[in-house]
């Protein structure tokens, strides 16, 4: 070991500008500093980290972009149908929102056709067929399904003019049922259906055939089953007896294929139809469809593809009912058909029995089909009455004549509604019983021009229907039924003497006994 020069002083240990044995270094040498251990561990710590941190960060934006453009391409495939101002007056939804969802029941027609042109504006052409009409009905408690199907023959009342918003059911002519959504598109099939049901719809849809293949295509294929051999040369549809995967082509002509399978009905073709959608829903669920991005993509592009919806029917809306829906169990989402028997002035058509009522009815309250029970756990709320109108009130009572008619067979009603009417005003000119025909709640009838005053009238009877009847002249008739509500003060009353104390109660009308026949989604396809 050397000895340091003599008259300098020994370098201490880690002094910067001493070299390693004890010698100066130049000043060019001592610019960097020197790091420290631990300093030299952060830099070179795991770079695969970084790396990877970077590729997360990345993938992350991928993935951002992608849904963009796949919300902006989903979007951008649905045609709009703006149904204006030609639906007129509309049903007052009765069931109350659910207390643990905080939502309200939800109707959704959909309808299958065979064009998506010329149906904007709520218009279509003379080439356009609805075919495959469907009311979906969703639980205010999201715990069940109901689907019914309506058959395309059925001979109903409807708008004389759909294009006048005061053309209604009340005064309209009898019409084939898919005629409709020729005549007048969506808004035409609506204001039928909520004519003859009081159902309010929510949302509308409808589904264009071309693109119906495309979205079977998307799952790979859905399996049909039939107890005979097909063999139809109109739809080119050839398949052997028992269960077959058919693709899209093949499902097409399978829901669609009328005459030369069973007794060549609609309704045949509607148990295909309710049939073929309990496999789709039973293909959709083991085929983990949302558990495969580029399988739920493609299905979505097809099925948005083929979609026209109103515009309260975007995407979020989409997701909002799919997400609300998601606990329903396949043994709760059940089919049906409307009731029909053979229409009397062509017995290739049918008319809606009497039983009907009891589907459009369960549907209006929320409350399970006759005959079926509700999922563990429900309970069946009894509806709020509610005003027939939240608008504001243009005829005050004075102005108006009434007449009250007792169609409820409890004696007094009659008399009882008349004087809570008179008390506020309202000109009663009489009050009598009906025919002893008992009718279900509340009717007002107006005649032409005197829609304001029957407003005015219905608002003191919740729940009350309002109709037009072209007999009719200046006086307002209120029928009174079974299960009607008590009369209540109208907003714009006349005078401050307190309503009559109520001593009668109308009967509630009967508890259906009959049990409306369903199919279950996780019923065997061959059943």
């Amino acid at each position: 070991m050397s000895e340091p020069t003599p008259g300098s002083e020994p370098s201490a240990p880690g002094d910067p500008s001493a070299s390693g044995d004890g010698r100066q270094v130049g000043a060019a040498e001592v610019e960097e500093p020197i790091r420290r251990r631990s300093d030299r561990h952060k830099q070179h710590k795991h770079p695969w980290l970084r790396r990877g941190g970077i590729a997360v960060a990345a993938g992350l934006v991928v993935v951002l972009l992608l849904s963009i453009v796949a919300y902006v391409k989903l979007t951008g495939n649905i045609n709009r149908i703006d149904l204006g101002e030609a639906l007129g007056d509309r049903p007052k939804p009765q069931a109350t929102t659910d207390s643990v969802t905080n939502l309200a029941p939800m109707n959704i027609l959909v309808m299958g056709s065979d064009t998506r042109t010329g149906i904007e504006g709520g218009k279509s052409g003379s080439d356009a067929h609805s075919d495959t009409n469907l009311v979906v009905h969703l639980s205010a408690d999201r715990k069940s399904a109901v689907v019914v199907s309506i058959p395309r023959d059925s001979m109903v009342k409807a708008p004389r003019n759909c294009k006048d918003k005061n053309s209604t059911v009340e005064d309209g002519v009898i019409r084939q049922w898919n005629a409709n959504f020729t005549e007048g598109g969506p808004t035409c099939t609506i204001k039928t259906l909520e004519g003859n049901t009081g159902l309010f719809i929510d949302h509308t849809v409808v589904i264009d055939f071309k693109g119906f293949a495309k979205m079977v295509d998307a799952l790979g294929g859905v399996t049909v089953c039939t107890p005979e051999p097909i063999n139809d040369r109109k739809s080119q549809l050839v398949l052997p007896a028992g269960k077959t995967k058919v693709n899209g082509r093949q499902a097409l002509g399978y829901v669609r294929v009328r005459y030369t399978v069973g007794d060549g009905s609609d309704l045949g073709r509607i148990d295909r139809q309710q049939a073929f959608m309990s496999s789709l829903v039973q293909e959709a669920t083991k085929s983990s469809l949302l558990l495969r991005p580029d399988k739920l993509f493609r299905f979505l592009d097809a099925a948005t593809n083929s979609m026209s919806a109103d515009n309260g029917l975007d995407l979020g809306r989409m997701k909002d009912i799919a997400q609300s829906v998601r606990k329903v169990g396949m043994d709760q989402i059940r089919f049906v058909t409307v009731p029909t028997r053979p229409y009397a002035a062509d017995p290739n058509r049918v008319e809606w029995t009497e039983s009907a009522d009891l589907i459009w009815e369960a549907l209006r309250e929320d409350k399970p089909l006759p005959g079926q029970k509700a999922p563990a756990g429900t309970t069946t709320a009894t509806p709020t009455p509610r005003p027939t109108t939240s608008k504001p009130l243009t005829v005050t009572p004075d102005l108006i004549s009434v007449r009250v008619t007792n169609d409820s067979g409890v004696p007094g009603l009659a008399r009882q509604a008349a004087g809570a009417l008179g008390v506020q005003g309202f000109k009663v000119e009489s009050y009598l019983n009906g025919d002893g025909t008992p009718s279900k709640g509340v009717v007002v009838r107006h005649g032409k021009g005197m829609e304001e005053a029957a407003r005015t009238v219905a608002a003191a009877f919740p729940d009350s229907q309002i109709r037009q009847d072209e007999l009719l002249g200046s006086t307002i008739e209120v029928s009174v039924g079974m299960g009607a509500k008590n009369v209540v003060e109208v907003p714009n009353r006349i005078g401050t003497q307190p309503l009559p104390k109520p001593t009668v109660t109308a009967t509630p009308p009967p508890t259906p006994t009959e049990t409306i026949t369903a199919r279950t989604a996780d019923q065997d396809i061959c059943s």
